[in-house]
Formats: structure tokens, sequence, C-alpha cells
């Protein structure tokens, strides 16, 4: 770490798409003589620290998009993707937020800022204490959500609690790593210590939208304590040899139920405070009478993302406005492709396969669903025109799977309502073969498994012959209440095993997406009825929940890897439908696009060697 010296460059805050507090441009320098001379300056300051957030709409700086097994790509230069392909290296290391490179923001640095603001802000003149106080708790938030980030990517880092003086020697600069139950501990702590003083919901919309209130802290807080508790935190024997330079342990090798109970009675606190402040599991109200009850139920799924500041989302991040994400996302759907829908967040054939049956249970439990027949040509029905057009011909596959599969996913046949056409008896479908709509036009811009993430597309945005696409941006929803409800099932079934109140929370997001409770559904029509009974068989599910209702959010990525799951789940072929071909035969033949791999090492990201070189009290993750 170098020297900190006191003046700084205020970041230039510019390319945000929406109309809230964070469309402001502080002056282009300012230095500590004038940064808190009024308030003002200290609320530009304020802003700066907010600038930090990681944007989630740039895909090569986010590895929770493309640098996992969710989704699939075709351009090398995309730096997470290239994490994907095992290609990560400690020279320079891709979406680097320890350094602020390659893509990946300076999380240090805007810890150091935050750590500056919390100093300086007492030195304003013209600032009230009730404002002063909510600054301050909003900068504790940021500065604690700053260190778990980076905790989530590089496992045990250094605390920085506050800013050194430039009189500081060279030994007194050099931090180490800290043991990962302490600075899960100094986020916590950070955390509760925001909650005091945030406000339990923004008074004034239209010009504070997307600060931090403390029903947002209280989830972050719970979301951190489920990580504590997670195998890959909680037990770790793989990591009982990492120690810091002087041999002190970074993990504890011993596992703690303890953690599971701070985790469950955070996620208890945060739940209720959301309840009481208006956030409850969204239910879309559309305005056209005559829509069949299966277009609204995939809606209420769409729009539980993408309808902004609807009450299930509790942190929606406005400086991660969703313009590009939904032209990757968005499947063309008329002859003449309009030129930014770009099509290139191609889910993989494995994440098709992922999601139940209609019955709530996975397609190979399922003992009335045909699992070895999947790949099987069938044709639609009129009655299954709400999912799949009429008299098409895709694969077995796609027939008679759960609302949250047609919600999130198109495919080739898939209807996608919206996009101009708002009655579902007229929609618009997907047309993905070679030479139709959907299907690859040129060297990029497609979809190189024939799948689209159809639930991050805004379904008021407009496809029009001939003229270019324009999304309604939404802000991205870090967390919602879903989450939330699920994060709380899974402590319930780590602390005390399968019971009526572990269920209650699952069961409530299942029933959201038409699905009878876990209990029934595979008491009724799972090969194995008495799964859910017992603490592990509870916990697969809960597992395969999670991916489910959270696909295509960024979760997967960091969930496998805190349930030590990636070594058996990544380590598989990367595949796809033969997409280059006209008929259908031919189009619906398996492709593996890759051979993925993951090792131990890849839990945690590395540190650049020249940081290692900087600093010499720093030690290299495990492998690296």
């Amino acid at each position: 770490m170098k020297i900190f010296r006191y003046t700084i460059l205020i970041a230039l805050l510019s390319g945000f798409s929406a109309c809230n507090y964070l469309d402001i441009v502080p002056d282009n320098i300012a230095t500590l003589d004038n940064a808190f001379v009024s308030r003002n300056m200290a609320e530009k300051f304020l802003f700066t620290c907010y600038s930090y957030l990681p944007a989630r709409d740039n895909l090569r700086s986010d590895p929770s998009f493309f640098g996992g097994d969710e989704y699939w790509h075709y351009d090398v230069n995309n730096e997470s993707w290239n994490i994907a392909r095992g290609n990560q290296n400690v020279v320079e290391p891709y979406n680097n937020y320890w350094d602020g490179r390659s893509q990946g923001k300076a999380l240090f640095r805007g810890i150091r800022d935050c750590n500056i603001f919390l100093e300086k802000i007492h030195d304003v003149p013209d600032l009230d204490d009730f404002e002063k106080n909510r600054w301050i708790a909003e900068v504790n938030f940021l500065k604690a959500y700053f260190h778990f980030y980076l905790l989530r990517m590089y496992g045990p880092i250094p605390i920085i609690d506050e800013n050194l003086p430039i009189s500081s020697g060279t030994d007194e600069v050099k931090v180490e790593r800290r043991h990962v139950d302490e600075v899960f501990d100094y986020i916590a702590g950070l955390l509760d210590k925001a909650a005091a003083d945030l406000p339990e919901k923004i008074e004034l919309e239209a010009i504070e939208a997307g600060r931090i209130t403390k029903p947002i802290a209280l989830a972050i807080k719970a979301r951190v304590l489920v990580f504590a508790a997670s195998p890959l935190f909680n037990g770790n024997a793989d990591y009982a040899d990492f120690t810091s330079r002087n041999g002190d342990p970074l993990f504890s090798a011993a596992y703690s139920a303890e953690k599971w109970k701070r985790a469950a009675d955070a996620c208890k606190e945060a739940i209720e405070l959301c309840h009481a402040t208006g956030h409850k599991l969204f239910y879309w109200q559309p305005n056209k009478p005559d829509l069949s009850e299966v277009t609204i139920a995939k809606m209420n799924i769409r729009n539980a993302v993408t309808e902004e500041w609807n009450p299930e989302v509790i942190w929606a991040n406005t400086l991660s406005m969703t313009s590009f994400i939904q032209w990757a996302s968005q499947a063309r759907l008329v002859p003449e492709g309009t030129a930014n829908i770009h099509s290139l967040l191609a889910p993989t054939l494995k994440i098709a396969e992922m999601f139940y049956t209609r019955n709530g249970v996975p397609i190979s439990e399922d003992k009335t669903w045909d699992y070895s027949g999947r790949y099987q040509l069938r044709t639609a029905t009129h009655e299954e025109r709400f999912h799949i057009q009429e008299g098409y011909q895709t694969v077995a596959l796609h027939f008679d799977r759960e609302t949250r599969f047609y919600a999130s996913m198109a495919f080739d046949g898939a209807m996608w309502y919206g996009q101009g056409r708002f009655d579902d008896k007229d929609p618009y479908y997907v047309q993905a073969k070679m030479g139709q709509n959907a299907a690859r036009k040129a060297v990029s811009w497609y979809s190189v498994t024939g799948y689209w993430p159809k639930k991050l597309v805004n379904f008021n945005n407009a496809v029009t012959l001939g003229i270019s696409y324009s999304a309604e941006p939404y802000p991205w929803p870090e967390i919602r209440l879903a989450d939330l409800y699920l994060l709380y099932s899974e402590a319930l079934n780590e602390l005390n095993g399968p019971g009526p109140e572990t269920f209650k929370w699952v069961n409530l997001v299942r029933e959201r997406a038409g699905l009878k409770s876990i209990e029934e559904s595979w008491s009724t029509y799972s090969k194995s009825p008495g799964k859910y009974t017992t603490k592990a068989g509870l916990r697969e599910i809960l597992h395969r929940e999670r991916n489910i209702e959270m696909a295509f959010e960024g979760h997967r990525f960091w969930d496998l890897r805190r349930w030590k799951e990636a070594e058996q789940v990544v380590n598989a072929p990367v595949q796809g439908w033969n997409i280059e071909e006209e008929e259908t035969q031919a189009y619906y033949q398996v492709q593996t696009l890759f051979n993925q791999t993951f090792q131990k090492r890849d839990y945690f990201m590395p540190i650049r060697e020249a940081s290692l070189i900087q600093n010499e009290r720093l030690v290299q993750n495990p492998g690296w």
C-alpha cells in the first residue's frame, strides 16, 4: 500500500443515466483545504464515496456475470470471461479490485476516501447534526461494503479503519492481511453503527432514490454473516496452513454453529424491518385486463427485477443503471435486428437444465417427466402457446417446466412478452435457427448457446423494425426480499435442520413462482420423496432453489464459492445448441463450447505480484 497523501482528486462523476442525487459533477480538482469548507462541498465528497460502488452494467468488470458458468461468451478481450476460461494470473489479474486495474475499481482507494470523509466531516461549519450523522452513517455503510466486496474476492484482507498521517514511516503503512473472522466482525460492526443513524425510508425519492437506508444496511449485514457462516469461511480445513507473514492463522479450521445463529438472527432482524417499512414480494398488476394468468405469473418474476423501485427491491444501485445489460440480454425479434441489440449474454445449457419441472422438482428427479428424452423434438400445442409458439418444434427440455424457467430464459420457439406487443394473444416469439430473426448475423453480437436471459429485460423496451432499440434502464437490484427469504431459510436449516420456520420462507418464494411447497412437491413427484426431511437433503434443495430464483442476477458465482461447491459444479463442459444450423434436427444437437475447469486456488482471486513486492508483509492466496 502506498503512503496516502492528504491531497486527492475528486472523481468526475459522469455517465449515470438516472436523474438522482448522483447526477452531480463536482469540481475537477479539490484539495482538503476546500473539500469540507461548506455543506455543498462536503456533499460532493459524499457522492465521491458513493462513486466507488462497483457498476454491474459494465460486463467486463463484474466476474459474477462472465466469470463463472452461468453465461458464455465469444470475446477473448473480455476480462471477466478470461476468468471463466481459466486464464486468471498473478502478473496482471483480471477484474483487479485490490489495485483498481483490469476493469476493477480501486476499492482500497474508496475506503481511504471514506476515511477522509469520516475524519473531516466534523469541520464543516454549516451542517446540522441530523444531516451530519446521516452522512456519516452512509459512509460507514460504504466503507463496510467495500471491505466486504474485497473480502468476498480475496479472502482475508487488511482492515483500513483509519488513514495514516503523512508522517508515518514506511513500516507503518505496510499493512497485513487479517484473520477472516476479524474482518467479518469488523464489517458487521460498521453496518450496525451505520444502521443506527440511517433513515428507514427515503422521503425525497425524486432526488435521493438509491441512497442507503437502514433496511439496506441490515439486509447487507445478513448477507455478510451468511457468508461468514458458509463452508468457505467456516471450518475450512483447506486453509489451516494459510497464515500471515509472521505466522498468524488467517482462517479457523474449527466449524462454529454460532456463526449460523448470528446469520439467522441478522436475517430475521432485516426481514422484520423490511416488512415494517413496506417491502414485500412483488406481484405484477397489469393495466391490460385480459392477459392470461400464465403471462401474469411470468411477469411477477421478470418485473421483480426490472420494475424500478418496486416494493421487493431493498437496495437498487443507481450507479449501475441497466442499459447495456438489457441490450446484451435482448433477443432479436424482428427481421431487421436493430444495431444496439447485442444478444451476447448467453446462458448455458447447464442453467437451462437447472430449473424445475412444472411440479417444482429437478428434471432428473421428477418421476412424471422424461429426463432421458429431454433432447427429443416436440411440437407445441395451442394450450402451450403462452410459453412456446403453437406448431413450433423445439426440444422436450423446453416443455412442462416451471414458471421461472419461462420467465427467466428465452430459447428457440419461446414466447417473449412485451417489447411493444402487450397482448399475449399476439406476442413475439424467438426464432433462433440460422437465417431466422434471433440467429447469428455477423462475427459478434449473438448468443453462443441459443439462450437469452429474458429476466433482465424491461418489458416496456420497444422493438421496432428498422429503428434503434431503446432500453428503459432500471437501477440494478443489489438485494431484494426474495434473496433475504432464501438466506434466512438456508441459515435456519444449517442451524436447526428442517422445520416449519425453515420451510416458511422458501415456500413463500416458491408460491410466487406458482409452485407447491417443498414438502408437497417432493412427497408427490420426486424419486427421492424424503430428501427434504434431512438437513443435508434440504441443503441441496435450498441451494438449487437459490440458484433458480436468483438466476442471472450475479449471485451464483459467489454462492458456489461460499458453499465450496464450485470444484464439483464448474468442472464441467460448457454446452449449448448448434446455432449455425438451419434445420431443426441439426440445430438441436448439443455442442460443447469449452471444457471448463476450477481449481481449489480459484475460490479467491490472486493479488497482483507487484503489490506483493511493494509490501512484503502481504502474502499471496494459496495456489497462486
